[in-house]
């Protein structure tokens, strides 16, 4: 007989946003942001589930399909959110507001030229999130545990299946299960308290629309945040294709800034 499939959890219906979240995404890291700022202006409640980039591409080849320094980076991504799963198969899911911030403020509040990337999801760098986040250390052990992958790619697939396949991250759904499924919105930097709340306004009345399904502009400002050179008034408009800048693959990229650290 075939081993029972992993399922994630159901939706937990005291819950009005669920955000799924993957920690080495710029864009993810700053929807957060935004999305905590809106829950902080309202009464609702986020709970944060999992969708993995290195999952998603797995039959991807990621040495002609990203840049380089893709692959690193989303299997780090992948590493934290076992780290994650385990927590939420322990102790609920609770904490994981505390670990979504603890491990983008650790990584993407850093100066550019910190040498983070390197760190990132190592047990060291694990364990500094899990003590900035009031967690117990031991599940830094999950980093390596791939038992939880199972969980986790099925977890993406429920995602996915929100919204279609063509999209990255994150994904949010607002009033779960049934509720209004989104990707994005991808924005650059974080709103403002008022901006905040015009922009949850606005996402939420589009994605109500029966007819509607894309708004999209591939031109976008470098993510404002530190790691990247913090905010600027003029910032640099980049092209992006395909979940990466145009022009940054190992194929075409001839020694291009990565924009990354």
């Amino acid at each position: 007989m075939a081993d029972t499939p992993t399922l994630p959890p159901a939706s937990d219906p005291s819950y009005d946003i669920e955000f799924f979240w993957d920690p080495v995404c710029p864009f993810a890291w700053i929807t957060s942001r935004w999305i905590e700022k809106v829950v902080a202006q309202s009464d609702y409640t986020v709970d944060w589930r999992f969708i993995s980039l290195r999952l998603l591409n797995k039959d991807k080849d990621y040495t002609t399909e990203f840049p380089p320094e893709y692959e690193q980076g989303h299997t780090a991504g992948l590493r934290m959110l076992r780290v994650a799963a385990a927590i939420r198969q322990d102790l609920g899911r609770e904490p994981l507001g505390r670990l979504v911030t603890a491990y983008g403020e650790s990584y993407w509040d850093k100066p550019k030229g910190s040498g983070m990337r390197s760190h990132l999801s190592t047990t060291e760098h694990a364990t500094e999130v899990l003590t900035s986040a009031g967690l117990p250390t031991g599940y830094a052990e999950a980093l390596d545990d791939t038992s939880l992958d199972e969980l986790l790619d099925a977890e993406t697939e429920l995602a996915l299946s929100r919204t279609g396949r063509d999209v990255g991250t994150p994904i949010i759904t607002f009033q779960p299960p049934d509720g209004l499924s989104f990707f994005g919105p991808v924005i650059s930097r974080v709103p403002d308290d008022a901006d905040a709340l015009r922009l949850w306004d606005a996402v939420t009345t589009l994605a109500a629309f029966p007819g509607f399904a894309e708004m999209k502009r591939s031109l976008r400002e470098v993510p404002q945040l530190d790691i990247l050179g913090g905010v600027s008034a003029a910032p640099t408009q980049e092209d992006w294709q395909g979940g990466h800048r145009r022009g940054h693959l190992a194929s075409d990229r001839e020694g291009a800034d990565t924009g990354t650290d």
